[in-house]
């Protein structure tokens, strides 16, 4: 075993593998992996082997995509069978509801290149002629679904990362993981002490235990999951060609072929999480006691929609753990706060993700970003505000909802409420409707008298329309309060602290007094932010940003970080209120103490330090609502005196209590982006519009410079654009597929109900040269192609007259 590398992968399964084999697909041969037994040993020698491309996050199923078409290169590159079987799968719904899901999805399959088609009744019979059909509406085909063999592919990943020059280390357990001053790290074995550049945890059920060597916790758990294998079953063995997948939600279960019978797995309510206080390190090619009782349920069902089961024996069990994320995603990426450490964890569908994840890791270590939009699998959405407490319940639920319909305006109850402001209660007290971000407890809306306090999931309209068009009524003709607790918050400070932001952001600095909006980009020119910067003084400023990016914006200063800088995550200790509507400055001017707040002196952009009531306050004159609005903060500590302050000064106006229902609403009405939506790192400046605040003049060189320019040269080749949509009872989500002449020619990312001028909006991609002010299009919306026009004019307030008056 050499002793110095460049990276060190931790584990064998999979996922270890896969990431093995991509460092030296893209150039980095010194790489090694240290595995405490045997290549699979932990969840991979026992895994059903199936693989699919559905996924509700698109990037998750093109990347699940990716893994699917690598099998074949794979045994082309190294001779090896990966045991192949490429069956189809069809997905079954007994639901309204559940269909709505997969018109959903295959919607978003068509710009993705992926070849699904809804199914009738009938046609399932003609698929899997041993489904009973009876309460099924239709189903989802997917010609790219099937299984293979867990250990030939584990093994033809290793074997293809050897013929590039990696090592494998078999029998050797790491002890220690121990950070060296200059970045590097020593891994401790067994057999003796390896220096190396990077780390990866790709420890599998023993991530946890990997990552408490380095002083870190990832929320992951293993859960226990059962699946069985039947005798042989004539109607499967004679049938002349094999049985595709077959994915049944509504029972909780998943079944493909297996040799002559049928392997049928479950994902049970009543679910149990194995070795919650740590896995064993002697636990390996082993499998868990047999627990029939906790399927019994789901045996019933299954015998029900596949009446065959009835006659076939059961001809083993196969009992075993596997890890899950809170959310079932994976934990890729840089862990944040530790330097050249990475995590490959949580990739509970090895053989449908393994392979994209391990394509992801490697780009991200080599070339210092990722191709495709991370977020949904990246480490950092977990902070450190995570705990066993809340990744246990979390995790329960996730298992028990893998196969239910998800929702787009689901919210989740386990675990929660957990992170709370001091302005809870007194919300809870008004009938608040929650949701959650990053842990946070958020406002979505609140609850008109006599209404439950609780949304109704659907992929449709839901129950919060009223109250939510009753809030954004009280912001456009009067004044609204919404807590701005949602923010991501920074105080940069110091000597250098102008100088650094100008680097790492591509728009202008403020001088003091004023605000600035920024687009924060990477190396390759993509969006790695959005954010408000606001100059307090030549050495201090305050960033804002997404609540929900701390996690990816925080690692990304400490990456950057230079001398002379201090940069802080105030996120939690400065929080307070934004005040919007034409009725805004008339109470700020009663609650201010010895300020003037009129337009002329405190004008749309600029920001003051003020006293309101008894608190110390920052004043913004910018709202995300696109009206006469201020953004106000003060310390966590006064927050409840500053709501007391406004809300009985605000009496006389109207003011009225709105949360994110009614903000995401009221910003469709100026075609407002937002972060994870228009803004993401899929996307550049150009496309989105961002390029508007990039500085191009200023001196110096800023990160993403060179690729901005050059896409300012050549021109994007779409833009985004907003569109008024002839809905009927649902409204755009995103994703969903703009037509054009018959053919599919961009997508949606997000869109809503516009209460104030009583219109369906969407925002979406179209090629640049098909842009202009009223082109028709359709956009497809759960299976339905409703005509859409694409507008320009802003719904209220187009020229910003009151915006900024």
């Amino acid at each position: 075993m050499k002793t110095h590398t460049r990276v060190v992968v931790i584990g064998g399964g999979v996922v270890g593998c896969s990431v093995l084999y991509h460092l030296t697909k893209l150039g980095w041969s010194d790489v090694m992996l240290i595995e405490r037994s045997d290549l699979t040993s932990g969840s991979t020698w026992h895994a059903a082997g199936g693989f699919h491309t559905l996924n509700g996050d698109t990037n998750m199923a093109a990347l699940q995509g990716y893994t699917i078409r690598l099998y074949k290169e794979l045994e082309e590159i190294t001779g090896m069978n990966c045991g192949l079987h490429h069956v189809g799968g069809i997905t079954l719904a007994d639901t309204r509801e559940r269909f709505d899901m997969l018109k959903a999805e295959r919607a978003k399959h068509r710009y993705m290149g992926l070849d699904t088609r809804i199914l009738s009744p009938s046609e399932i019979k003609d698929f899997a002629e041993i489904v009973n059909t009876d309460g099924v509406i239709g189903a989802l085909y997917d010609p790219l679904d099937g299984h293979l063999d867990p250990s030939g592919t584990t093994h033809a990943y290793a074997k293809a990362a050897r013929m590039g020059g990696a090592e494998i280390v078999q029998h050797n357990r790491v002890l220690e993981t121990n950070p060296r001053p200059d970045g590097s790290w020593e891994v401790v074995t067994e057999q003796g002490t390896v220096i190396a550049e990077h780390v990866v945890n790709a420890g599998g059920l023993w991530a946890r235990e990997v990552a408490a060597m380095a002083g870190v916790y990832l929320p992951l758990l293993p859960m226990a999951h059962q699946y069985l294998v039947t005798d042989e079953i004539p109607e499967i063995y004679e049938r002349g060609s094999e049985f595709p997948h077959v994915m049944d939600p509504g029972g909780e279960s998943y079944l493909r072929q297996e040799g002559r019978g049928l392997c049928i797995g479950f994902y049970e309510k009543p679910c149990e999480g194995w070795a919650i206080g740590g896995t064993p390190w002697d636990f390996g090619h082993e499998l868990l006691p047999d627990n029939l009782d906790k399927i019994e349920d789901s045996v019933a069902f299954a015998y029900r929609r596949f009446p065959v089961l009835e006659r076939a024996g059961v001809k083993s069990v196969i009992h075993g753990p596997f890890t899950f994320a809170p959310d079932g995603n994976p934990l890729l990426g840089p862990v944040p706060g530790l330097r050249n450490y990475w995590s490959a964890c949580a990739i509970m569908a090895g053989f449908s993700q393994g392979g994209g994840m391990g394509l992801m890791l490697a780009q991200w270590m080599i070339e210092g970003e990722t191709e495709r939009d991370p977020r949904g699998f990246d480490v950092a959405r977990y902070g450190n505000w995570t705990t066993p407490g809340y990744t246990v319940p979390k995790v329960i639920e996730n298992y028990q909802n893998r196969f239910s319909v998800a929702y787009p305006n689901e919210e989740l109850p386990a675990a929660r409420p957990f992170r709370t402001t001091a302005m809870y209660d007194i919300f809870d007290g008004m009938n608040a409707v929650w949701g959650q971000q990053y842990g946070l407890e958020v406002v979505n809306y609140f609850a008109l008298p006599g209404e439950p306090t609780y949304e109704t999931p659907s992929f449709r309209r839901s129950n919060a329309w009223e109250a939510t068009a009753q809030e954004v009524k009280a912001v456009r003709e009067a004044v609204g309060i919404n807590e701005v607790q949602n923010f991501g918050k920074y105080r940069v400070s110091g000597p250098n602290a102008r100088a650094w932001l100008d680097r790492i952001m591509a728009g202008r600095i403020p001088k003091p007094g004023r605000l600035s909006l920024t687009p924060m980009l990477s190396p390759a020119g993509k969006l790695y932010g959005d954010f408000t910067v606001s100059c307090l003084g030549e050495e201090e400023f305050q960033v804002t940003a997404s609540y929900g990016a701390q996690g990816w914006h925080g690692r990304w200063f400490e990456q950057h970080m230079e001398d002379g800088v201090r940069v802080e995550n105030i996120s939690d200790q400065r929080t307070g209120f934004q005040i919007a509507g034409p009725q805004a400055r008339d109470l700020l001017a009663k609650v201010v103490h010895d300020a003037d707040v009129s337009g002329e002196a405190l004008r749309f952009l600029d920001v003051r330090r003020m006293t309101i009531g008894m608190a110390d306050c920052i004043v913004q004159r910018v709202s995300y609502t696109g009206d006469l609005g201020y953004e106000i903060y003060c310390d966590h500590m006064s927050q409840r005196h500053l709501w007391h302050t406004l809300w009985e000064a605000g009496q006389e106006f109207g003011l009225r209590p709105f949360g994110m229902r009614a903000m995401m609403s009221l910003r469709l009405d100026k075609f407002f982006g937002s972060w994870g939506g228009e803004f993401s790192p899929d996307y550049t400046p150009a496309e989105t519009g961002l390029d508007r605040f990039i500085s191009w003049k200023k001196n110096g060189d800023w990160i993403g410079k060179e690729a901005a320019l050059a896409e300012k040269e050549s021109g994007p080749s779409r833009k985004l654009c907003a569109f008024v949509v002839e809905a009927e009872d649902a409204d755009v989500i995103g994703w969903e597929p703009i037509w054009l002449n018959g053919e599919v020619v961009g997508f949606c990312t997000s869109g809503g109900y516009s209460h104030w001028a009583g219109k369906s909006v969407a925002q979406g991609f179209v090629p640049t040269d098909k842009v202009a002010d009223g082109l028709a299009v359709e956009i497809e919306i759960l299976g339905a192609r409703r005509p859409a026009k694409l507008v320009t004019t802003p719904l209220f307030d187009p020229d910003g007259a009151r915006m900024r008056g």
